[in-house]
């Protein structure tokens, strides 16, 4: 029996691949579930492994710091990276320790304080409802509505907060896995971390082999730039949200306002993600401080405001430069599919994911452009040499 080399040529070729893809479609329509829970189960799996190379790309420039400070005094290249990781993780350990020891106590103590004095807190603000109540019918407008919904909630709040005390300890399962995934992911990060210039010599060669030498320049100034986003975007937001929550801080410590470490710390971390991470900031803050006094949510509130209004204008404007040049839309866009598929991470990397896109749409339509540009040029060009017939015709 003869083989047909050419069969790719056949009628029958193209109907059996489009039937095949067919199958293959429905097949991955009907269960998208099954394949999606599989992808879950595979980065849970995995998701130490991320956890290490985040820590590492965080902690990479730190690492940069001491590898120039340290590289002139030894000349050793292996000694010399060691020394670098090793410096780099006592750093971060000790830091992390200080803001623990400085942090941790005053947070627990804030955090007691406030649930053993919830039912009170709860009393106090249903006080202050009651009389808005009355103050409105004076002038006739009914919030009764409004007042006992609260109220409610309120009571509610307060008796769940203490009747699910078992169910909150009942996570700690779930925090004390996560927290052991994190201690993996960190111990990888210093394998990673020692072993960077390995790894990404690695990296290098595979794609010098599978791209072409045009091809691998234009990737590696692609992965430079992008390098260099996300690198400004991480560590200048690091230092926002402190700079933020140390201002923070200091006003609610002028202002006599309680719990100021723990709301501030709460304002810091919140806002690490853009765009809608302060606005929950203020909201638990302005929560905690309603039930307290509702003058004291007041003034947090008005100083929130000014603050992200001086922290939008002034303060990421000159950290940033020019990573924040994103049109608005695109940050929409990308913290709403960030968020979708991959959480809290997806909302933290919107910008940069943005200006990476936004970079490459600029690029791309620049390229087009110039390439457009030039075959015009060489049409016009084709049109004005004079054809053969007429030089014939001239010579005659």
């Amino acid at each position: 029996m003869d083989f047909n080399k050419n069969f790719k040529k056949e009628p029958w070729f193209a109907y059996t691949v489009a039937a095949c893809s067919a199958v293959v479609l429905y097949v991955l329509l009907t269960n998208i579930p099954h394949f999606w829970n599989g992808i879950i189960s595979l980065l849970n799996l995995i998701s130490p492994i991320f956890t290490g190379i985040i820590i590492a790309y965080i902690l990479n420039p730190l690492l940069k710091v001491y590898n120039s400070w340290l590289s002139e005094k030894i000349k050793n290249e292996a000694m010399l990276n060691s020394l670098s990781v090793f410096l780099t993780v006592i750093t971060f350990i000790l830091g992390l320790v200080f803001l623990c020891i400085a942090l941790i106590p005053q947070i627990v103590d804030s955090l007691s304080t406030f649930i053993a004095n919830i039912d009170t807190y709860a009393a106090t603000t249903q006080t202050l409802f009651a009389d808005l109540k009355e103050l409105a019918a004076n002038f006739n407008i009914d919030i009764s509505k409004l007042t006992d919904s609260v109220s409610n909630a309120l009571t509610n709040f307060s008796s769940n907060v203490t009747t699910h005390m078992g169910t909150l300890l009942n996570t700690s399962f779930s925090i004390g896995k996560s927290f052991f995934n994190l201690i993996i992911g960190f111990i990888l990060a210093i394998y990673f971390l020692g072993a960077k210039h390995n790894l990404l010599n690695a990296f290098k060669r595979l794609f010098r082999i599978i791209l072409k030498d045009k091809q691998y320049v234009s990737f590696m100034a692609f992965s430079k730039r992008c390098n260099n986003i996300l690198a400004r975007y991480i560590g200048f937001d690091i230092l926002d949200g402190i700079i933020v929550a140390i201002i923070n801080a200091i006003f609610m410590g002028i202002a006599g306002i309680p719990y100021s470490i723990l709301i501030s710390v709460i304002v810091g971390i919140t806002n690490l993600a853009p765009t809608f991470g302060p606005i929950i900031g203020g909201g638990i803050g302005a929560f905690i401080l309603v039930l307290i006094n509702p003058w004291y949510a007041v003034w947090f509130l008005i100083f929130t405001v000014i603050l992200q209004t001086v922290d939008g204008y002034v303060i990421k404007p000159k950290l940033f430069g020019e990573t924040l040049g994103v049109p608005g839309v695109w940050i929409l866009i990308s913290l709403v599919i960030g968020g979708r598929l991959f959480g809290v991470m997806g909302i933290l990397l919107a910008i940069p994911f943005a200006a990476i896109v936004d970079f490459l749409y600029h690029d791309l339509m620049t390229y087009l452009q110039n390439k457009k540009t030039d075959e015009s040029k060489k049409t016009s060009d084709n049109d004005d040499l004079p054809s053969k017939n007429e030089n014939n015709n001239d010579n005659k």
